[in-house]
């Protein structure tokens, strides 16, 4: 078991304040959006290990360590199904201001879709590249704060609702087209006029809307603010499409392929797929691929599905998504209560959230986390809260 050294992304969305607070610093007056914990090649986490070639303790990127000796670090039923790497990615997410309205393509899209780009050769970092990799990426928020975000469409009708309230001649248009049937046609004819509407037509009904929705409060409060951060853009209007969700702490959502979606602010433990395919769809200067995103969106209005852990005897509590890439739990360490162990087959890490718990031989406080390999033995006690993050393997 090894403590982690890691990284912090400071995303012009982070928050100043929210993650230095968990960890117990100082601000350093720059956003803090995202501290990543695992092997993402972009940001590896970093543990001291006595290199092969010496008795001196090094520190090295987890990437290096597990590439070294797969099995010994993942285990071989995880290196069998998912390969030699670490196929999930763990975060501290603290987002100050919307991030961009988004979809993930699934594994086949994402596959055919990489392949496609890789056919035509345009290159990786190209601004127009949609797809990053070959691997699809559904991910998974739970609030350690309030947490706001947008989830999957809403009914056409309470989107026609939202819009008519507003009293803006411009998004009549749509209010009509969401009244038609079927449901999925209108969604996604209402979204293609958004998207491909004239970009100065579209800002004069943006400024409009959003001054509006300013004025009646209440259930349109968020989308004033969204406009407040991205005058103009066309993804305000689409964004009254999606049921707006208020997490509290311990609740979570999953975000799984096709599902529109957006962080609007609050601090949480995020894991995900280790993948960077992200399709656009608003609220950012980046491109849009629009025929693309239609292909991969799934038009059916939906609930959110507010997750919440179910428990089991050994204290465990367990967040149930449909993936195997990863698997979230938490376990509220109380004083006095026997050591919890923690003992897997599977790679795990464990971040603290809350008070001061020991695991293994070492004391954890609020932000640290440790890389536990496959199959060794480790025990939890104390108090406070711990995040697993492992594999279904």
């Amino acid at each position: 078991m090894d403590r982690l050294s890691n990284t912090v992304r400071p995303y012009a969305w982070g928050s100043t304040t929210a993650i230095p607070e968990l960890l117990g610093v100082a601000p350093t007056g720059e956003p803090q959006a995202e501290m990543w914990m695992g092997a993402h090649p972009g940001a590896p986490s970093r543990l001291a290990r006595i290199s092969g070639t010496s008795d001196a303790l090094t520190e090295q990127p987890l990437t290096d360590i597990i590439a070294a000796d797969p099995e010994r670090e993942l285990g071989a039923a995880a290196v069998e199904k998912f390969g030699p790497r670490l196929p999930f990615l763990l975060k501290l997410l603290a987002a100050g201001a919307p991030l961009s309205l988004q979809v993930h393509p699934d594994l086949e899209q994402a596959r055919k879709g990489y392949e496609d780009e890789e056919r035509r050769s345009v290159p990786i970092d190209a601004p127009h590249r949609t797809y990053k990799d070959a691997n699809h990426k559904p991910e998974l928020i739970c609030a350690l704060t309030p947490f706001e975000g947008l989830c999957g469409f809403r009914r056409p009708t309470e989107a026609a609702q939202a819009m008519a309230a507003l009293g803006v001649d411009s998004l009549k248009p749509y209010v009509d087209l969401l009244g038609a049937q079927p449901e999925e046609a209108a969604l996604r004819e209402v979204l293609t006029a958004i998207l491909t509407a004239d970009p100065a037509e579209m800002a004069e009904t943006v400024t409009a809307a959003a001054a509006a929705a300013e004025r009646l409060g209440g259930a349109h409060a968020p989308y004033a603010r969204i406009a407040h951060h991205f005058p103009g853009d066309p993804g305000v209007i689409a964004a009254m499409l999606l049921n707006y969700v208020q997490l509290q702490p311990g609740e979570a959502l999953f975000l799984g392929a096709g599902v529109p979606h957006a962080y609007l602010g609050g601090l949480g433990v995020e894991i995900m797929a280790n993948s960077d395919n992200v399709l656009r769809c608003g609220l950012t200067p980046k491109h849009i691929d629009v025929p693309e995103l239609l292909r991969i969106v799934r038009f059916e209005a939906t609930d959110p599905g507010i997750l919440r852990p179910e428990a089991s005897p050994s204290g465990e509590e367990l967040y149930e998504t449909p993936v195997d890439e990863f698997r979230l739990s938490r376990f509220d360490l109380s004083p006095g209560a026997a050591p919890v162990d923690l003992t897997r087959h599977t790679p795990q890490i464990l971040l603290c959230t809350a008070g001061a718990p020991r695991v293994g031989t070492l004391d954890l406080t609020p932000g640290a986390s440790v890389f536990v390999p496959s199959g060794e033995t480790v025990e939890a006690s104390g108090t406070g809260t711990l995040f697993r993050a492992t594999v279904v393997a």
